[in-house]
C-alpha cells in the first residue's frame, strides 16, 4: 500500500446510535471470537465479532449483539473486567463504565437474568479513563479532570487516591506487576505509581500540552506513547524520562493514542473527532510516514483487537474496522 493513500474502513456495522466510546476486550474469554463494547448516549452494546483474517469460514466480519444494557447517560469510558468468561457455566460479563455524571459504573450478567450494576462516586469532575487490574480484575483505577487518579474495589471503596497536578488523562495497569499504574496528566507528566505504598515511582515528561491520551506497550513495557498537540511522542523508559521519537501528525490537534497488542512497532493516533473529517493514523517504527490513513466523517474512540492487526473506531451510528499490515 502506497504511504499515506486515505483508505476506506475495511469492515463497517451499523449502530443506532452515535457511538463515543468502542473497546475490544483485551482478555481471552474463551469465547472464539473477540468481544466488542461500544457505548452511545444511553446504552452499552456488548457483542462478538469474527473476522476472516482469523477465520477462512467468515466471510468479512460476522457480528452478533449479545446483550445492550441501559445506561441512562452518555458513556465516556469503557473497561473489561478479566473476569468476563464466555465459556464458564453461567457466563459471566463485567465491564466499567465512565460517564458525563462523573459516576462509575460497574456492570455483571450473566447474560441470561442476572443483570446487575453498582454506581462507584468519588470524582467531582469528568472520569478521563477507567481500567481493571489485569490479573486479579479486584481492582479499578480511574482518573479525573477533578486532579485524582483513585483505586475502587469492586464494592465501591475507595483503597488509594493519588493527587496530580492536572486532570487526568489516561490510566494503564502493567499487565505482570499489578502494583504498578501509569498516570497521564494533561500538563504532560506521565507518572508510574506504586499502588501498595501509594509513592510514584518514576515519572517522564512530554515537554509539551495539552497531552490528551497516552498508552503502555504491554508487549514492551519500557515503551510509553502518547499524544500532545499535534504530535505523537515516544519513550523507551531505558534511556530517558524525555522522548526518543516526536512526529507532528494531526493538523488540528491529536486525540487518542494506542499502542497495536498483536505488535509492538505499530501504533495508531486519532484526530479530534467533530472535525468534517477525523483522521485514524496507523504507524509503523520502520517507516517515515503512517502506513495507513483512515478517514470518518465523525469519529471517536479508538481500540485494537487482541491478536490481530486490526483496530475499531466509533461515528454516527457506525463501527469502523481497519485492517493493516504487521
Amino acid at each position: 500500500m502506497k504511504q499515506g493513500q486515505t483508505r476506506n474502513a475495511t469492515y463497517m456495522v451499523d449502530c443506532d446510535d452515535y457511538v463515543h466510546v468502542v473497546e475490544f476486550n483485551p482478555f481471552e474469554s474463551g469465547e472464539a471470537g473477540s468481544l466488542l463494547a461500544y457505548g452511545d448516549n444511553n446504552y452499552v452494546v456488548i457483542g462478538t465479532c469474527r473476522f476472516q483474517e482469523e477465520d477462512t469460514t467468515v466471510e468479512g466480519i460476522q457480528y452478533k449483539v449479545l446483550r445492550t444494557f441501559h445506561h441512562g447517560v452518555r458513556v465516556d469510558a469503557i473497561a473489561w473486567s478479566p473476569e468476563t468468561r464466555i465459556d464458564a457455566l453461567p457466563p459471566k460479563i463485567r465491564f466499567c463504565t465512565a460517564a458525563s455524571d462523573r459516576k462509575l459504573r460497574l456492570f455483571t450478567s450473566d447474560l441470561l437474568d442476572k443483570n446487575e450494576y453498582k454506581d462507584i462516586e468519588g470524582h467531582s469532575n469528568y472520569i478521563n479513563d477507567v481500567v481493571f487490574a489485569p490479573n486479579t480484575g479486584k481492582s479499578i483505577a480511574s482518573v479525573s479532570d477533578d486532579h485524582t487518579c483513585r483505586v475502587w474495589d469492586l464494592e465501591g471503596n475507595e483503597k488509594a487516591s493519588f493527587v496530580l497536578r492536572s486532570p487526568g488523562m489516561s490510566v494503564c495497569w502493567h499487565p505482570e506487576e499489578e502494583f504498578k499504574l501509569m498516570v497521564a496528566q494533561k500538563n504532560g507528566t506521565i507518572r508510574f505509581y506504586d499502588v501498595l505504598t501509594q509513592q510514584a515511582i518514576l515519572s517522564l515528561e512530554s515537554e509539551q500540552v495539552p497531552l490528551m491520551s497516552a498508552d503502555w506497550c504491554l508487549m514492551n513495557t519500557f515503551k510509553v506513547g502518547a499524544v500532545a498537540g499535534n504530535d505523537f511522542l515516544i519513550w523507551d523508559m531505558t534511556r530517558s524520562s524525555y522522548p526518543q521519537d516526536r512526529r507532528p501528525v494531526h493538523v488540528d490537534k491529536a486525540r487518542v493514542f494506542r499502542w497495536c497488542k498483536a505488535n509492538e512497532n505499530l501504533f495508531a493516533t486519532t484526530g479530534y473527532p467533530g472535525k468534517m473529517k477525523s483522521q485514524l493514523l496507523v504507524h509503523h517504527f520502520g517507516h517515515s510516514q503512517p502506513i495507513l490513513l483512515g478517514s470518518v466523517s465523525v469519529g471517536s474512540g479508538l481500540s485494537w483487537h487482541r491478536s490481530l492487526p486490526l483496530c475499531v473506531m466509533g461515528g454516527f451510528r457506525k463501527l469502523l474496522f481497519w485492517v493493516t499490515e504487521m
